[in-house]
């Protein structure tokens, strides 16, 4: 119709779901739970919405009923998607991790809020585990996980730094108060810094409801204030003293806008970050490289190149930056894992030919550890060529073929021959390598 001649009842319609597109990228990308403001906000605005489009006039003419109809079915689809995305199980699983890491903080922040600071290495190591976890939290691509997966790992990967910060400290200061009028007041701020640690840590892990942000940043803007009062000219030692302690100060400032930075960056996103994208490059020839040496009959000749072009593409690897992102950091892990085995298969494949020459006569348990080898390099072929999930018949049937193989090994005896048992030894790493491998592959794991 003209739009100048549209029914009343329509251009309201239309006028409600403009207004429900306008929060559909916030819904799209909500990363909470169900329990936040924003949650709550957005749902009594979609409910809202639908109780306005209930309430337009049909007066029972068909298009009418369609256009509303269409209206609810959008705005009732984006409620759905808020409440999935508040109670997905992965976010729920990133809600629990995060929970453990409040748990770890609240028993173990105590030396912080004394003015000390005393790191025990089962903090240091659980703070590590949770991180490690974090990162192997499946997201599927989609925009919610990804953010909340982000927006934690920024957070506990904060108070990793800041605990790595304070293992590093020089255990000569702070200096004596009798060299100078202004060593003690620098020595009270220094005090008053490591206190500020113990607040941000617990603020950043959201233990601590007494204390904000802007407060903290306000009392680290104080102390800085207060240092670049003291007169310390022709003092180079209480100079340094001084600017380590507004150093350290500069460190804490700096993870007060994690989150925002976080949002405006669109740093959760990181299919366009120039690592990963890098590592993708890698990973594309790798695939290249593998898919000329699965073929079958292929010459020989192309093992010595393409083990050299692998291990180009290792040295690219160990020169892409992880950014402190444990993301990044696993995703070069596993990229590096999949370029090592290829050389291994190559290896392997090398080793065979050349054994085909052998002629003379070997121990009949080296013998059978060889023969083991064979059927391993035959199954590994398959593993690089396997994509699919646990649940898989082929990942079952590879599983089992490369556990029977691990039996056949066991059943070697080595009869005292030093040159078998190490034979034996190695073929076992190679077996339960390519058993991890398989492993890897199937997890499903994407940043």
């Amino acid at each position: 119709m003209d739009m100048g001649n549209q029914h009343p009842a329509i251009s309201r319609l239309q006028e409600i779901q403009k207004e429900v597109k306008g929060v559909e990228q916030q819904v799209i990308g909500f990363s909470g739970l169900s329990d936040d403001k924003n949650y709550k906000k957005l749902e009594r605005f979609l409910t809202k919405q639908l109780f306005e489009i209930d309430s337009v006039d049909t007066e029972g003419k068909g298009d009418i009923q369609q256009a509303r109809k269409r209206a609810a079915q959008e705005t009732e689809c984006l409620l759905k998607e808020l409440e999935q995305n508040a109670n997905h199980p992965h976010r729920l699983e990133i809600q629990n991790i995060f929970k453990e890491a409040q748990a770890l903080v609240k028993e173990k922040i105590v030396p912080f809020y004394s003015g000390g600071s005393c790191i025990t290495d089962e903090f240091e190591e659980g703070i590590q585990d949770i991180i490690l976890r974090l990162t192997h939290v499946k997201t599927g691509g989609k925009v919610s996980l990804r953010k909340a997966r982000y927006h934690t790992l920024t957070k506990i990967c904060a108070v990793q730094e800041i605990i790595e910060d304070c293992l590093r400290k020089q255990p000569s200061l702070p200096l004596s108060e009798d060299i100078h009028p202004s060593v003690p007041k620098i020595n009270s701020v220094m005090c008053e810094v490591n206190k500020a640690r113990g607040t941000l840590i617990a603020l950043l892990t959201g233990v601590d409801s007494n204390e904000t942000f802007k407060h903290l940043s306000c009392v680290l803007s104080g102390l800085i204030a207060d240092l670049d009062a003291l007169d310390v000219c022709g003092h180079t030692e209480i100079r340094n003293y001084r600017r380590e302690v507004v150093e350290d100060i500069n460190k804490l400032l700096k993870y007060l806008d994690l989150e925002e930075e976080a949002d405006t960056t669109h740093a959760f996103d990181l299919r366009q970050n120039q690592s990963i994208l890098k590592i993708e490059k890698v990973l594309k020839r790798m695939r290249e490289i593998k898919n000329e040496l699965l073929q079958p009959q292929n010459p020989s000749e192309l093992y010595l190149s393409s083990k050299t072009e692998l291990q180009g593409l290792i040295g690219q690897l160990d020169e892409v930056s992880v950014e402190k992102n444990p993301c990044i950091r696993e995703a070069r892990r596993r990229a590096v894992i999949e370029v090592q085995t290829l050389i291994t298969y190559v290896d392997l494949k090398e080793a065979l030919e050349k054994r085909k020459l052998f002629t003379c006569e070997e121990h009949p348990s080296h013998k059978a550890v060889w023969s083991v080898l064979g059927h391993l390099s035959e199954i590994q072929g398959e593993v690089l060529s396997f994509d699919g999930n646990r649940t898989d018949k082929n990942y079952i049937r590879l599983e089992e073929m490369l556990t029977k193989q691990l039996l056949a090994l066991d059943a070697v005896d080595p009869q005292g021959e030093e040159k078998c048992k190490a034979a034996r030894k190695q073929a076992v790493k190679l077996a339960q390598n390519i058993l991890s491998y398989l492993d890897l592959k199937s997890d499903e794991w994407e940043y």
